[in-house]
């Protein structure tokens, strides 16, 4: 299984700041802008930022290459305060995942991350530039139910668990794009922060085993269709 996300729409109440920081503080240039959204492409992942009345805030990851943590923390810190972890430093190493990360929040709050995976062997020979943020690589997502949710992904997308457990926080899809689900009785927040874990709506195209697909979460209910 492959699983990527392809697109990501979100929402803010904050897009003015948010526009700034993706355009101005990392130095995107903005596919499409109006008075209501914009949006980047990141790698293979194209992100787009909608204007809400309500805030919503999410946790979302960057995937870089893998022998460029310190010098894309080196980038970041360049640019933007990122997260000092309670340890003092600011990379947290993931045993079980192989991977490693830093986090940094976005011009609306958000929590971001950017990742890097082992055990993909992506390596880049250059210096570290806004290229290397290769895609959206996870979307976190606050849930009443991890259970519901992977009998859905599994039956709907064929999109199974990667680690973690149905309990209380799962990974679903593959190193290349994943759902990060969180019962948000049992995990009130994102980690490393205080930001508490909602069921705060995305829509979405993925691609997996070669099939797309659109999803949407509203209200806490996942609806998706294959596409044509």
């Amino acid at each position: 299984m492959n699983m990527r996300i392809e697109e990501l729409k979100v929402l803010t109440n904050k897009l003015e700041a948010q526009k700034e920081f993706y355009k101005t503080t990392l130095g995107f240039e903005l596919i499409e802008e109006s008075d209501t959204q914009f949006s980047i492409q990141v790698g293979w992942t194209y992100l787009t930022f909608i204007q809400s009345v309500e805030p919503h805030t999410y946790h979302y990851c960057f995937l870089i290459p893998s022998n460029k943590l310190e010098e894309g923390l080196k980038w970041f810190d360049q640019r933007l305060e990122t997260v000092t972890l309670e340890d003092g430093g600011k990379t947290v190493h993931f045993d079980s995942w192989n991977a490693d990360s830093f986090y940094f929040y976005d011009g609306a709050g958000n929590i971001a991350e950017c990742i890097v995976r082992h055990e993909l062997k992506n390596e880049s020979g250059t210096e570290f530039n806004l290229s290397d943020l290769l895609c959206v690589n996870e979307i976190g997502i606050g849930t009443s139910s991890i259970p519901a949710f992977d009998q859905q992904l599994k039956k709907e997308m064929d999109v199974n668990l990667w680690k973690g457990d149905l309990t209380r926080f799962a990974a679903h899809g593959s190193q290349e794009g994943l759902f990060l689900l969180a019962d948000y009785h049992m995990k009130e927040t994102w980690f490393p922060t205080q930001i508490k874990i909602k069921a705060s709506p995305f829509e979405a195209v993925i691609k997996n085993n070669n099939r797309q697909y659109a999803v949407e979460y509203k209200n806490d209910v996942l609806t998706s269709r294959e596409m044509e």
